[in-house]
């Protein structure tokens, strides 16, 4: 696969799927600009090397076309001052208006199409969709590394449609720091899982038993685990029809030699409420009438020990109900420990989603070595599977 270095973009067209999809207010102002940061290097690369760029991405989920609360227009100043140029603008992601803007770029200059997802024939993966969208460049970038695990028009299907055609600095860096964490990661290799379900982590987790030394358990999965163990658990979330599958985790770490780490103790709450009463109880001896939100002190206190002992570290999904101010404490001590891991010397990726969110939120995403853009995208390469935005730049 060929990267963004491999072209001279001078006099050249850009066409760059990037992953805009970004959180806004009810002002539609960006709260979250992870996204446009990490897409910047690759944008501002192609400029100085006197080439144009055509920006096209998605936002949100527009049901029935065009949608005024999902338009990218919303992102345009934003973007100028990000890249310090006047952004331009076309609304309509294909057709004659938006070809001429385009195609009467000059060298320097951006043009942002419209929300790719105002057509259904973008997730749908249509082809005649995505020869239009084709007639905006000369080269094909593909650094939305967030969607490169579905296969819509503008990443699996463009690409055909261009005899140059690579990946940007988002993607290349994506795909480099997960083979450094499964294929060359230095000992001790800790996964951190966790999340509400075993279900949504079962692939990835059986994957890394192979290949860790450490899987840290955390989140409402590991309340799954403590019943199949006969534990009670009161209300606390849990997949009654994963129970097997979660003692059969068990009996493979053991078997493998992997310490599995489960968390001793939670904060437990008599309501789903960060107003609710609280208490600290251990794991396989939670009252009815009240629930698991959060790691409780001993967990976070092994848990960090373990972490701070590693030296790669792969971090997927919260420890608790992070959002919840008085349930956040288990996930900020577990970042905390992977940023001191990582001054010392450890290599911290973060696995997108609630994880990037929460290494984010409590400021920690330069004291780590990655924070990924892409949650699904990274959890499907990391199990194995074929990402139809990767493999189209492939052929």
């Amino acid at each position: 696969m060929k990267t963004i270095n491999d072209f001279d973009f001078k006099g050249k067209r850009a066409l760059i799927r990037v992953d805009f999809n970004v959180p806004l207010n009810d002002k539609f102002e960006i709260t979250d600009f992870t996204r446009i940061k990490a897409a910047t290097p690759t944008i501002m690369k192609i400029l100085s090397d006197g080439g144009a760029v055509v920006l096209m991405s998605h936002l949100g989920r527009p049901k029935d076309g065009p949608e005024g609360k999902f338009s990218l227009r919303h992102l345009v100043s934003h973007l100028s001052e990000a890249f310090g140029t006047e952004v331009k603008f076309t609304e309509d992601c294909i057709g004659a208006e938006g070809i001429k803007m385009s195609t009467n770029l000059k060298a320097g200059e951006v043009l942002l199409l419209e929300n790719l997802r105002f057509y259904k024939e973008e997730t749908k993966g249509d082809i005649d969709f995505a020869k239009s969208l084709a007639e905006h460049g000369d080269i094909y970038i593909n650094d939305a590394f967030g969607t490169a695990h579905r296969a819509h028009a503008s990443t699996a299907v463009i690409a055909q449609f261009f005899e140059q055609k690579g990946c940007g600095y988002v993607m290349q860096a994506e795909i480099e720091n997960a083979q450094r964490v499964l294929e060359s990661g230095e000992r001790p290799l800790t996964a951190i899982m966790g999340g509400a379900k075993i279900s949504d982590k079962i692939l990835i987790i059986e994957q890394l038993l192979d290949r860790v030394d450490n899987l840290i358990i955390g989140g409402g999965m590991s309340y799954t685990f403590f019943k199949a163990m006969g534990g009670n658990i009161g209300n606390s979330l849990v997949e009654e029809d994963k129970l097997d599958l979660a003692l059969t985790l068990i009996k493979k770490a053991k078997k493998l030699g992997v310490n599995l780490e489960l968390p001793i103790d939670s904060v437990v709450a008599d309501n789903f409420s960060n107003d609710a009463n609280t208490a600290i109880c251990m794991n396989n001896s939670i009252e009815e009438g009240w629930m698991g939100l959060d790691i409780g002190p001993q967990a976070a206190e092994v848990f960090s020990r373990v972490v701070k002992e590693s030296k790669t570290i792969l971090w997927n999904g919260p420890m608790g109900v992070f959002e919840m101010e008085n349930f956040a404490s288990g996930t900020k001590a577990v970042a905390e420990a992977i940023v001191e891991a990582t001054k010392n010397g450890a290599f911290s990726l973060i696995g997108g989603g609630d994880s990037a969110a929460a290494v984010n939120q409590l400021g920690f995403g330069k004291d780590v070595s990655y924070v990924s853009t892409g949650g699904g995208a990274l959890l499907e390469y990391m199990e194995g599977k074929v990402l139809p935005g990767v493999a189209a730049l492939e052929d």
